[in-house]
């Protein structure tokens, strides 16, 4: 390891011990990681590998191989490198729990360039999207429940009206996270709606409905501030 070279320590993380035995998931990880450090000048000082078993593992305390890439990053006083965000989490507290660590966290999808303030907004919209997905899924059931008769059309409007209402919701919910990205950007100089939706879409920061951005996008974004 050359005296200037710059190093981090790598972070992989696969839900489940199926993926974990069979690799699914780890070296496409990998990959995207090495492919990061190599364009960006940086050498790996080592690799933690975690290995979950089931839900609820936004701790420390059940993230034995995360808690041990922190203290050697620290050691080392460098950063630590993940694949995507939500190999971290896409739970907004845990995210910012690891910010409190001192230890600098890079995300080889979004780039070196990312200040942690934008992490806590893109965790945000990540944890947003999976209770939308959520919301969507009850709101459809809600009408089918306790009827005893799957396909009645009076059943279907309702669940149909009620997953309306909770898109519309979840809109609302997902234009009051973004817009902080995107004043963020206006801020840097990037003012047409244009150019913020071509920013949006290089930061990787998907829509609502998971595509990419227009400008006729961010204006509706911007127009219901």
């Amino acid at each position: 390891m050359s005296a200037t070279s710059r190093t981090l320590v790598s972070y992989l993380r696969v839900s489940t011990d199926r993926q974990g035995k069979s690799g699914l998931g780890l070296e496409a990880q990998r990959k995207a990681i090495e492919a990061f450090a190599a364009s960006n000048g940086f050498e790996l000082e080592a690799e933690f590998v975690e290995v979950e078993t089931g839900k609820g593992a936004d701790a420390l305390d059940r993230r034995p191989q995360l808690a041990a890439a922190l203290a050697v990053a620290r050691k080392a006083k460098c950063a630590v490198v993940v694949a995507k965000l939500d190999r971290l989490s896409r739970d907004v507290a845990f995210v910012a729990g690891l910010m409190a660590q001192r230890v600098p966290f890079l995300v080889a999808e979004l780039g070196e360039g990312v200040d942690p303030f934008v992490l806590h907004l893109y965790a945000a919209l990540a944890e947003k999207e999976r209770a939308m997905i959520s919301a969507r899924t009850k709101a459809a059931l809600a009408g089918k429940v306790g009827t005893g008769v799957l396909g009645n059309r009076t059943n279907l409007a309702e669940a149909s009206a009620k997953g309306a209402s909770a898109n519309r919701d979840a809109a609302r919910a997902f234009a009051e996270n973004v817009r902080p990205v995107i004043e963020a950007i206006r801020a840097s100089g990037v003012t047409s709606n244009r150019g913020i939706a071509a920013e949006l879409n290089a930061r990787r920061v998907e829509t609502v409905r998971g595509g990419t951005w227009s400008a006729v996008q961010v204006g509706r974004i911007l127009a219901a501030a």
